[in-house]
């Protein structure tokens, strides 16, 4: 089917009383039509495991049957919503449902979107779109996160050509690595040692993991006795035609045997150089910096790496902004003890995420994840002020509610935690990230990953 088809369907859609089957039938099938997906290679009803999608759909492959025949593992799940909905106060009369990327109507259908993706048949499903003939918008999924890989389009006949070719640029080359910022508009939260043990218990499952030491200071880079090359990520923000893979550092663990020391490579980090200082002097000083400078910079290496984590200094400006702009999702930390830190992150989502990147990214990105405790007590007591504050952030910011408490609609306002625990700290001092330090701090941020990111695969042996 061609574009000139697809246009003839979907402007076949009147009204706002239009049903699913509708959409589904003028829009959505010739839709993935045109996208590449075969007769055979949907299905309407799709069982994921968790619950019901409308349409499902995978790409031929040679000498496989067709997924009407396998019925599990699509490339892509379609949520369909209806343009309108039978108004509660008069049941006579509809309303427009909005699935612009700031509505509660999208919001809803995301989280929707979320859950059928984490089913048991779609393991392996890279992709969701949620529809509903007015606005589209495509998700992409790595591990247990979703989140935006396209702008929440209004659909027109005259745009209708360019978002297709959009959808089928984004379906053709989904890239390998997700970026993972961690920030705080608040110092010493741990910012730098969340980055530094993430890195080491993704790389202990086996996953490959590049740190970018986006911080002046330097801080990850001393941490782990390594310093710039010539080339450095401040040249490259500078120089687009500089390759960043210059800036690239190994880290080796070295591992003690009977016989021998023996070396283990880790991960990969772009140390800070002094002269990152001087690009940000020079950013305050130009009106309009260009903050999506690092993420072009990063697109060569997104193939190469599993996850880019981004360790970035706390203050909101231009390295903080292009690194939260570069990602694909912000980790945020906080500490029980610095009722502060929670201000603060509630601060970022709502302004800096949501009133500012957002709107410049326009397609809803990067995705705010839930906040988490470092240095977290034991007792529950000791946790009572601290949630005492998220109350009080809550009754002004409501809708935040999904970032300080993700279990609240099962009655659940506990908050992850990473315990309180010396080693952690002190393993700074060791040149050597804790979680290689103790097998229980390991255990601490392998519940963070598979809490927050992904379940983890076998990991390597160290030992």
């Amino acid at each position: 089917m061609d574009i000139s088809r697809l246009r003839s369907q979907w402007q076949q859609i009147h009204g706002d009383e239009t049903c699913a089957a509708v959409v589904e039938q003028h829009f959505v099938q010739p839709l993935l039509s045109v996208l590449g997906f075969g007769d055979r290679d949907r299905l309407s009803c799709f069982d994921t495991g968790a619950g019901i999608a409308d349409v499902a759909a995978r790409f031929p492959r040679e000498n496989q049957p067709p997924f009407c025949q396998t019925q599990v593992d699509p490339d892509l799940i379609v949520e369909i919503k209806t343009p309108a909905r039978r108004s509660r106060n008069t049941p006579t009369q509809t309303v427009a449902l909005n699935l612009d990327s700031r509505s509660a109507h999208q919001n809803r259908a995301l989280q929707q979107l979320r859950q059928l993706l984490r089913g048991c048949h779609c393991q392996r499903t890279a992709w969701g779109l949620i529809t509903n003939a007015r606005h589209l918008q495509l998700f992409q999924r790595h591990g247990h996160l979703v989140y935006p890989a396209t702008p929440n389009y209004e659909l027109t006949g005259d745009r209708l050509e360019g978002i297709v070719e959009d959808l089928k640029t984004c379906l053709r080359s989904r890239p390998r690595a997700i970026i993972l910022c961690i920030y705080n508009h608040k110092g010493g939260v741990g910012k730098t040692t969340t980055a530094i043990n993430l890195g080491a218990t993704l790389a202990v499952a086996n996953a490959t993991v590049l740190l970018i030491d986006c911080d002046p200071q330097g801080d990850l880079s001393r941490a782990l006795e390594l310093t710039p090359t010539n080339t450095t990520l401040a040249s490259c923000l500078q120089n687009p035609e500089q390759g960043i893979a210059h800036t690239i550092r190994p880290f080796d663990l070295r591992i003690r045997t009977s016989s021998s020391i023996q070396s283990a490579h880790i991960f990969d980090v772009i140390p800070a150089a002094p002269d990152l200082q001087s690009i940000l002097i020079q950013a305050m000083q130009t009106q309009n910096p260009p903050i999506t400078r690092l993420r072009e910079c990063l697109l060569p290496l997104r193939d190469r790496y599993d996850y880019i984590l981004i360790d970035c200094p706390s203050a909101w400006l231009f390295l903080s902004k292009s690194a939260v702009y570069a990602s694909d999702a912000v980790l945020i930390p906080t500490r029980h003890t610095d009722l502060s830190s929670l201000d603060n992150a509630a601060q970022v989502i709502d302004q800096f995420l949501f009133n500012e990147i957002h709107t410049f990214r326009r397609e809803g990105g990067p995705l705010p994840l839930p906040i988490f405790f470092n240095g977290a007590p034991t007792t529950d007591k000791a946790m009572a002020v601290a949630q005492a504050e998220i109350e009080r952030i809550l009754q002004k910011l409501p809708h935040l509610t999904p970032y300080f408490w993700p279990q609240y609609q099962a009655n659940d306002t506990s908050v992850f935690a990473i315990p309180e625990y010396a080693i952690i700290s002190r393993a700074a001092f060791a040149r050597v990230p804790a979680v290689f330090k103790d097998k229980r701090v390991l255990g601490f941020y392998q519940t963070l990953v598979q809490t927050y990111l992904q379940p983890l695969t076998a990991p390597h042996d160290l030992t």
